[in-house]
């Protein structure tokens, strides 16, 4: 069963698996760890990740990468509109007000929403895990930011779906980062006192990420999140391109930021000139040939430069940092470390600002590239019934506020605060409405700035009705967090009244049932699975007492008499369905999708096939016609060579023109005409390498068996026991056998090397095995051991008992001459 982890992230991806007691990060088809999150599109298949990433510059508009910040969001979201400036591809706007992108695929114009180019991505790195496990995988567990919204959590999970995944969490980047460091941690106070607190800094390629989090042996409890979705190491690159472009459209008249493809080249240097100037304080060249317009380009920059160009984003970086310092209550001396994950944590100037604001030096004791994977497979080992980990309970926070807004009877609307920012999550609550009809709730974050549209969903409850004299009833309302971060209405219910005629005990029951199934909160949202139900949040529980307590009151008290029939009045739990509209794919569409992404990978296996049989055709070309004239020259005759090296040259100019875009099977049978001649040839020296080991094996075996032959005839004690009649066969199969090789050798001998030989290595080595067989099992014979005669029984005290052994003087002088007549064989026994 796989248990595996993926970090998503902006620029690449990296899957980690949870296997022979460790955590280990899978490679790619390229033996590379990180997986660029990039797809593009051909005239007939898609290409994935690396080789995706390497077509960057030939096929830029049909090239996606860093859609991950469009997931989820209208294509009128501000932060949807100042990312369309930094996308080399087409985005629109749908229909339904949502973001398309489109490419030319399959010779036509097509369009994808980010949620199914993730999915492709989802795809690829599934394929990637199934080739390095050998096993199917299905459950994983996603680390995605914890800035987060519902909407781009839920087209996360819409694009695992479609990609035939099955997520057992949405694991917010910092959360795993903070489990792979302490599961691993040694020395961890005790449950009863101080926690450990250390802050992590995930500063990478889009973004910052900063948490602090409260330790304990065997927990961990998120105090704190704060995160800047505008600053990353990606807008440090942007600012150097732009220095650069100024510079180079003084000097050189040539404006890079008008040519997306020389944009492009210029953000792919000044990344690798960041890297250096990581590491190097002097003065760094930066020279790109061809940059535009046939001009090769030069600059340079140092670090300080670079400080100084940054200066607005560090800011933006240390004010993040305060921020999360002071929502979690802590003091700097309050922290026991802080570890930096994140390839932008690099930078020396990221770190001195980290240093500044909690007093501390950094620490690198995590994979920087690694650890939101290695966090989240480990997540998944925990939740997955295939694998043992140790117990460690794992406390996250909701980093938005969510209230609740309705409409009361008398159409003026409420509003309640539910989830606080850094609240307890997973988490539920339980409300208490008082109605008489349907209504609904709209969940929605309480900070506008959080979201373009702030509104979360609404939750519409049904089959509310009026009570017996049309007074309200009181319906119960169970909101909850899940593990994925999502907001749901987890369940509705009415405690209904009813007056019945039946026996007190019987009314007991009726009123057990509802208490029962109202304190099994944990399993009431069917999306929560499992695995929360394994760690239920230690606030739920109290809650659900105290609704059983209030409740209790209400229940009607048996009568004295207990078999005695009279009226009762019963409260009866009755569930109400919830109808929810969330920004989300409904499970029609998900469905569509689903088969439309199966198409497509259809699609691109048979494409890949098709490629694969024209590579295999021009790749037996070239492998024969360099060696008909070298390596294989003496094997073929000059008049089949020509004729050979005219089919290879007619097939090789047929396959860069007619035979450009075949059908699989027209390659097939082109291969299978070339090697009619090709492996004749291939053959011949290949029989002529082997044949003399093969013939060398057969004689060797003759030899042997010649041999325990003729020291059996000269009388050698140690072939003593043999069989004569059978050593006589092993004689006439040697002389048969003999004959038959000095036959055979002559006439391979005798033939000239450019014809097929009379006789196959294969052959001889069956001639070999016959032989062996014939002869091993008398020649091998083994020696047969010495009969060895009981003594005699003897009495109780150890002397012989002449009435069972009326002939005992003569026996005993019978086992005497046994012992003497044994003595001889002795020495042979040893030998």
């Amino acid at each position: 069963m796989s248990v595996i982890g993926i970090d998503f992230g902006n620029d690449c991806c990296y899957i980690a698996v949870a296997r022979q007691g460790g955590i280990e990060t899978i490679a790619n088809d390229y033996s590379l760890r990180p997986t660029p999150s990039c797809i593009s599109f051909g005239e007939k298949n898609r290409i994935l990740g690396v080789a995706a990433k390497n077509q960057m510059t030939t096929n830029m508009k049909n090239t996606l990468c860093g859609f991950k910040r469009l997931l989820g969001r209208n294509y009128r979201d501000p932060k949807v509109q100042a990312e369309l400036s930094r996308l080399h591809y087409r985005v629109v706007e749908q229909p339904d007000k949502s973001v398309g992108i489109v490419v030319r695929y399959l010779n036509e114009e097509q369009t994808f929403n980010p949620t199914q180019i993730t999915a492709m991505l989802f795809t690829k790195l599934k394929h990637t895990a199934e080739q390095a496990l050998g096993i199917k995988v299905n459950d994983v567990v996603i680390g995605v930011p914890c800035y987060f919204t519902d909407s781009e959590r839920r087209a996360v999970l819409d694009s695992a779906f479609i990609a035939g995944l099955n997520v057992l969490r949405l694991m917010n980047e910092t959360t795993a980062v903070a489990l792979a460091y302490g599961i691993y941690k040694q020395g961890l106070p005790e449950p009863e006192e101080k926690p450990r607190n250390v802050v992590f800094v995930d500063f990478g390629n889009s973004c910052l990420q900063v948490c602090a989090v409260a330790f304990n042996k065997g927990k961990l409890k998120m105090l704190s999140t704060s995160a800047d979705y505008n600053c990353g190491g990606r807008d440090i690159d942007y600012l150097l391109a732009v220095q650069f472009a100024n510079d180079f459209k003084s000097r050189y008249k040539i404006d890079a930021t008008t040519n997306p493809r020389a944009w492009l080249r210029l953000l792919t240097e000044v990344e690798k000139l960041k890297k250096q100037m990581s590491a190097n304080a002097t003065d760094l060249p930066i020279n790109i040939e061809c940059f535009m317009d046939d001009k090769d380009v030069t600059s340079k920059m140092n670090r300080a430069t670079m400080e100084e160009l940054a200066a607005p984003l560090l800011r933006r970086v240390e004010s993040t940092l305060q921020m999360c310092l002071a929502d979690s209550g802590l003091k700097s001396d309050d922290i026991y470390g802080i570890e930096i994950v994140g390839g932008s944590t690099r930078i020396p100037v990221i770190k001195q600002i980290i240093e500044k604001v909690f007093n501390k030096t950094p620490s690198t004791t995590l994979n920087q590239d690694e650890a939101v994977a290695r966090g989240c497979a480990l997540q998944c080992a925990m939740l997955s019934p295939a694998i043992k980990v140790r117990d460690f309970s794992i406390t996250d926070v909701q980093p938005y506020s969510i209230r609740l807004v309705w409409q009361d009877e008398n159409n003026q609307e409420g509003d309640m605060e539910v989830f606080t920012k850094n609240h307890q999550v997973p988490f539920s609550k339980m409300l208490t409405f008082y109605r008489r009809e349907p209504f609904v709730l709209q969940a929605e974050y309480s900070n506008p700035s959080t979201f373009p549209d702030p509104i979360i969903g609404h939750f519409t409850i049904k089959n509310v009705s009026p009570g017996p004299e049309g007074e309200n009833q009181k319906v119960k309302v169970k909101v909850r967090v899940n593990l994925h971060g999502l907001f749901t209405v987890a369940s509705a219910s009415l405690a209904e009244k009813k007056e019945t005629i039946e026996e007190s005990q019987e009314s007991m029951d009726v009123e057990d049932k509802p208490q029962e199934k109202e304190s099994g909160e944990g399993d009431a949202n069917g999306q929560e699975g499992g695995p929360e139900n394994k760690t239920p949040p230690a606030d739920s529980g109290n809650q659900d007492q105290k609704t059983e307590s209030e409740k209790a009151p209400e229940a009607t008290t048996p009568g004295k008499n207990e078999g005695e029939k009279k009226g009762k009045k019963v409260f009866k739990t009755v569930e109400l369905p919830v109808e929810e509209v969330v920004n989300a794919n409904t499970q029609t569409q998900l469905n569509l999708l689903l088969e439309r992404e199966s198409q497509m990978v259809q699609n691109d296996k048979l494409e890949n096939e098709r490629i694969n049989a024209k590579n295999a055709v021009e790749e037996y070309v070239y492998d024969i016609r360099g060696r008909i004239y070298d390596e294989l020259e003496q094997y073929i005759c000059e008049a089949d060579r020509e004729k050979l090296s005219r089919l290879l040259e007619d097939t090789e100019n047929w396959l860069y023109e007619d035979g450009e875009d075949c059908q699989k099977q027209i390659y097939l049978d082109k291969l299978s005409e070339l090697k009619k001649f090709g492996e004749p040839i291939k053959d011949r020296r290949r029989e002529r390498l082997e044949l003399p080991s093969a013939f060398d094996a057969l004689l060797i075996s003759i030899q042997l068996s010649r041999k325990v032959s003729e020291q059996f005839r000269e009388g050698n004690e140690k072939f003593a026991h043999l069989d004569s009649a059978q050593i006589e066969k092993v004689e006439k199969a040697i002389i048969e056998k003999q004959e038959w090789v000095d036959k055979n050798m002559g006439l391979v001998t005798a033939t000239p090397l450019h014809m097929n030989l009379p006789i196959t290595a294969s052959q001889v080595r069956s001639e070999k095995s016959s032989f062996d067989a014939l002869v091993n099992p008398v020649i091998n014979k083994p020696k047969p051991k010495p009969k060895v005669e009981e003594p005699p029984p003897t009495d109780k005290k150890g002397e012989k008992n002449e009435s069972e052994q009326p002939n005992g003087p003569k026996a005993e002088d019978q086992q005497q001459q046994q012992q003497s007549s044994d003595k001889p064989s002795e020495p042979m026994d040893v030998d």
